[in-house]
């Protein structure tokens, strides 16, 4: 058995581990039956006996089919899936004549596992039209597909790409059953990732772990457990609504973990207070909103009061603005302290968002409910001042869930903070942690680094120290307002700050270093200055250097401010304009200057960089320089690799004193660029005696050659492919540095390199996507001489192509890839028109597989190639153009002859026919069983004994056929 078989290895054991955690498996030709033809998307008998039993007394025989009509015609697109999940949770009604309402159905029992039916099946083939898709693994509850699962071989190291790419098709050319299908999965045992449909970029996928997982099997049965499935379905798919686009989300382990922590918690007559540290970025309001919902969805809590108590900023976005979007039909946004005062003192039921400054003033016992749960975001910023002691006492009985972006601190304020919702969980205080560590390894936010502006930018250490950093009051701040407090009494550390000189060449070097460094990246970035009057003027600053609609400022505007400061005020409707377009990648602005505002509750996966010139520490730096650690991918799949800091003050001079957390807390939270250099010193040496030397002395097709040689081996290419996209990675970081200019032309051959094994061996071209964008700016740069030499433009690539390239002066190895290059790029282009091109393909790709594999020579690789697929494609091109009859008929003719069929003209004139008097056979099922029989019969006439193989692999090449 070979290792890496995709079947073997992956798909078979993943379907026996779904049967032993209760899965029943329903052969293929089984599950088309209950679906009635490739064209059903539901297993038709299942669902129709399960809407009658869910909902007994309330649905029939005939309403039961008219749900199921209404379920299959929902549209092929997100709304129509989320119209598919409202029927999953319950949420469509049927009207009862009999009872002259309308009454909810329900398509699955959550809370009975046992009276839902769970099916799997594998390689299902669903037709839409012209359209046909075969899923690897197809997974049913109640007759409904919720599960979508996709197996890659585990040897290929892009096989989650591949994976990836396949689902994408399924959305494209099976949209109707995706409407439906709820979630996908990818796996290739090494890793085992999962998705919400309609979310196909590579940042939407979430890397499956259980705390139980130590192997693919546990995973799978963790993951497919038909009792989580029934939860992944109903409580932890949103779908959201911004700016009229909607959108769908499902919880990462780590947040649906926290959710069902906290409801075990807010079960626990004897513990009423709970602290929850997610790491900035890590979806903390996703997982506070899905707690919410469930709190007041469950009959246990007796409809609960729950408030959500979030900062201003959060306030702000859409997503507590338009709560009704997450499935609140209710929530209570509270306007004011009267407001939120009424509202508790009414006994109001279900949501209630507000700030925590609304409290400020609360009158004691104002509501001794037990059934009252308090979720408190940024839970670190609650206990300051007398907040703490207004919560506790407006709500004496009510259960206190903190939630935080940032670690407890080591300080006094860090003590409260614990005092307040850590006490239940001594002595680490938190019911549930996801680290910086846990984050970045996950992907669901990426690493961190720094760098010091020139000694000359930067103020002196000394009045730093002084006037801020051994400030004991400072310690453990969380509140951006705190610090302004200090740096407003900090008269020599503002002078220095907001020096018109100082300002001044700040202001020219930012424009450079974005204009070098982060524009050629397609990132954007922050300027945070030290108060709103630092904003305005470096506004102005920049733009004596850069477009002026490349910057804008975006602070709190105050009634009083002078005419310099007003000047930059901006509508409700302005700054909102000036957010979504800072999110683009091809609008202004590029730049945001900002001091408070913006620096909590703002995410903009797109900004990278951070010139940092105010004094900060603790709670609110982490929460600041956390912008910056959303993952992003452009439209041609380039992934942001990192955020970027860089300190114009000296605050990361000594990270330890600025961040008074436990250190085990914020390992790895930020690094400096100098370990990226080391790191990119020791690739560069490995690279030169690893890589390098395979050309070293050659040039031209030797050193191509020798490249390809040396990277047959699948293991070999896959270890080269990894160290080079790390190298490149640092390198896009790095660039342009002095620090690069020594290793610039060994990096430019490794890139070389790179492309050559790209285009020859997974045949994609040159400087596509492999590249990010500063790397494909020096590949195209230096094209002269380097290792790549794309053939010229082909214009015709025909019969004579292939013999040309055959004899050319070319090392063999070169001239097999070559060979394979030009036959794929006639099948792509022409088997649509020419199907039996398909044939010929496949018989080149098998060859080309054997000589990666070492089964060949390349000189027996070579000759396989020009005797066969290049001989056939010649030979059927001369006898095509001398025939009379259209490509599709040639093509059951070709095809019969290859099988060595007498008479295989007669027999394939038969055949036309047969498929000429059925023109509908791609898309009626009942035309194509009437063309198969008439195959069989014709086949089996003309002394076929099987005809069985033949039929399919006629209809598989046709299918493709366009005309």
């Amino acid at each position: 058995m070979s290792l890496g078989s995709e079947r073997l290895t992956v798909q078979n054991p993943f379907l026996r581990y779904a049967q032993e955690a209760g899965w029943i498996y329903l052969a293929c030709d089984e599950a088309t039956r209950l679906r009635r033809g490739e064209t059903g998307l539901v297993l038709h008998e299942v669902l129709v006996e399960k809407l009658q039993a869910l909902n007994p007394g309330v649905v029939d025989g005939r309403r039961a089919e008219d749900l199921v009509g209404r379920l299959v015609r929902v549209r092929p697109s997100i709304e129509g899936n989320r119209v598919a999940w409202e029927f999953l949770k319950g949420l469509k009604t049927i009207f009862v004549p009999e009872e002259r309402q309308e009454r909810n159905v329900r398509l699955l029992d959550p809370s009975r596992v046992e009276a839902n039916s769970f099916h799997a099946t594998d390689e299902l083939v669903y037709q839409s039209g012209e359209r046909r898709i075969r899923l690897d693994l197809a997974f049913f509850v109640n007759g409904v597909p919720v599960l979508v699962v996709e197996t890659k071989s585990a040897k290929r190291l892009d096989g989650m790409t591949r994976a990836l790419e396949q689902i994408r098709r399924y959305h494209e050319d099976g949209s109707e059953l995706m409407a439906l299908a709820q979630l996908y999965a990818l796996t290739h045992l090494v890793q085992f990732l999962y998705a919400a449909t309609w979310r196909l970029s590579p940042k939407d996928l979430f890397n499956w772990r259980d705390e139980l997982a130590a192997d693919f099997e546990t995973l799978v049965k963790t993951f497919i457990a038909p009792s989580r499935v029934l939860r992944l379905l109903t409580e932890f798919i949103l779908f959201v609504r911004r700016d009229g686009e909607l959108s769908k989300v499902v919880l990462r382990p780590h947040q649906m973990r926290a959710v069902e922590r906290v409801l075990q918690r807010a079960r626990d007559p004897e513990k009423h207070r709970a602290l929850i540290w997610h790491t900035q970025g890590s979806g903390k309001a996703y997982t506070m909103i899905t707690v919410a919902r469930r709190l007041i969805q469950d009959p246990a809590f007796a409809n609960p009061t729950v408030l959500m108590l979030v900062d201003r900023n959060e306030l702000e976005q859409q997503l507590f603005t338009n709560l009704q979007a997450v499935g609140f039909a209710h929530a209570e946004i509270a306007e004011s302290k009267a407001h939120l005062q009424e509202l508790l003192r009414s006994d109001r039921r279900g949501l209630i968002v507000s700030t925590i400054q609304k409290f400020e003033g609360m009158p004691a016992n104002i509501c001794l409910r037990e059934n009252v749960f308090m979720l408190v975001d940024e839970a670190h910023r609650s206990t300051g001042a007398d907040l703490g002691n207004y919560l506790m006492g407006a709500l004496p009985s009510a259960t206190y869930i903190g939630f935080t972006g940032t670690p407890i601190d080591q300080t006094a304020h860090g003590k409260g903070t614990f005092q307040v919702f850590g006490v239940d969980d001594a002595p680490h205080g938190y019911l549930d942690r996801y680290s910086i560590r846990e984050s970045i390894a996950n992907g669901t936010t990426v690493p961190l680094h720094y760098a010091l502006a020139p000694n000359e930018l930067k103020v002196e250490r000394e009045v730093l120290e002084r006037e801020f950093l051994s400030l004991k009051g400072l310690e453990g701040v969380a509140d951006v307002e705190d610090v302004n407090r200090v740096l407003d009494r900090a008269v020599t550390l503002k002078n220095m700050l907001m020096s018109p000189d100082r300002m001044a060449r700040i202001a020219a070097f930012v424009a450079d270093h974005f204009r070098n460094t982060i524009e050629p990246m397609g990132y954007k970035a922050f300027l945070v200055a030290v108060d709103r009057e630092a904003c305005c003027r470096y506004k102005v600053l920049l733009d004596h250097h850069l477009p002026p609609d490349y910057s804008a400022v975006v602070i709190s505007g105050v009634a009083n401010d002078p005419p310099e400061l007003r000047a930059f005020h901006l509508s409700e409707e302005h700054e909102r304009r000036i957010r979504e377009d800072f999110r683009k990648p091809d609008e202004c602005p590029k730049i945001l200057i900002v001091t408070e505002k913006l620096l909590t509750g703002f995410d903009a996966p797109i900004l990278y960089c951070i010139y940092l010139d105010k004094p900060m520490r603790d709670h609110v730096l982490l929460q600041a320089i956390a912008r910056v650690n959303r993952p992003y991918e452009d439209e041609h799949g380039r992934r942001k690799p990192a955020g970027f800091v860089l300190d114009f003050v000296g605050i990361f001079d000594n990270l330890e004193k600025a961040l008074a957390f436990d250190s085990q807390d914020i390992e790895g939270v930020v690094e400096s660029l100098d370990v990226l250099k080391e790191r990119f010193q020791a690739l560069m040496q490995r690279g030169r005696e690893t890589y390098l030397v395979i050309t070293h002395g050659l040039t031209g097709d030797k050193a191509v050659e020798a490249v390809l040689e040396y990277s047959r081996d699948r293991d070999r290419r896959d270890e080269f492919y990894r160290y080079y996209r790390e190298l490149q990675e640092i390198n896009e970081i790095l660039s342009p540095d002095e620090f690069l200019r020594p290793f610039l032309d060994d990096y430019r051959a490794l890139s070389d390199m790179y492309a050559v094994l790209r285009s020859c061996f997974e045949a994609r071209p040159i400087s596509t996507v492999d590249f990010l964008r500063k790397t494909t700016q020096l590949v195209q740069k230096h094209t002269a001489g380097s290792l790549v030499s794309e053939p010229e433009v082909m214009y015709t690539l025909d019969a004579e192509t292939l013999a040309r390239l055959a004899h050319q002066e070319t090392p063999e190895t070169v001239k097999v890839f070559n060979l394979t290059k030009a036959l794929r790029q006639i099948v792509e282009q022409q088997a649509a028109q020419l199907p039996y091109l398909i044939s010929v393909g496949e018989r080149a790709e098998a060859i080309v597989r054997a000589f990666e594999e070492r089964q060949l020579t390349t000189q027996e690789t070579l000759r396989q190639l020009i005797e066969g697929p290049i001989h056939e494609y010649e030979e059927a091109e001369t006898k095509r153009k001398a025939s009379d009859i259209s490509p599709e008929d040639f093509t059951i003719y070709w095809l019969l002859e290859r099988e060595g069929l007498p008479d295989s003209e007669v027999t394939a004139r038969r055949l036309a026919e047969a498929l000429q008097r059925l023109p509908h056979w791609r898309t009626s099922e009942q035309q194509e069983r009437e063309v198969r029989r008439s195959m069989y019969r014709i086949l089996l006439d003309a002394g076929v004994d099987d005809p069985a193989p033949i039929v399919e692999h006629l209809l598989d090449v046709l299918r493709r056929f366009r005309g």
